[in-house]
């Protein structure tokens, strides 16, 4: 997983629960999507279910390749996207507090 500054990027990203209830989506702004969803930012499944763990994303360089992958996420079985967050993120980490700490330094 490579977080990138100074480019246009677009992430295709999964929030956790506590409970390991998880939602995936994309966006060209992790940080600020992230905050959204532990502010509980908008009504619906993630705010209902307390979604608000960054705990996997990818970068694209396009809209068009992330919403591939976005939708392609989404089609997989759930034991197969919890393999793809284990495999970088056995612990389920919260990835977003490291994102806000690099941040900080680069500013």
């Amino acid at each position: 997983m490579e977080f990138k500054w100074n480019e246009k990027i677009y992430y295709v990203y999964i929030m956790a629960s506590i409970n390991k209830v998880i939602y995936i989506g994309f966006t060209d702004c992790l940080i600020k999507r992230g905050r959204q969803h532990k502010k509980g930012f908008y009504d619906g499944f993630t705010k209902k279910y307390k979604v608000n763990k960054l705990v996997y994303f990818e970068s694209f360089d396009t809209l068009k390749k992330a919403t591939k992958r976005e939708k392609e996420l989404k089609g997989w079985k759930r034991n197969r996207k919890i393999e793809l967050i284990e495999k970088d993120n056995s612990n389920w980490q919260d990835l977003y507090l490291e994102l806000i700490s690099i941040y900080k330094t680069k500013i």
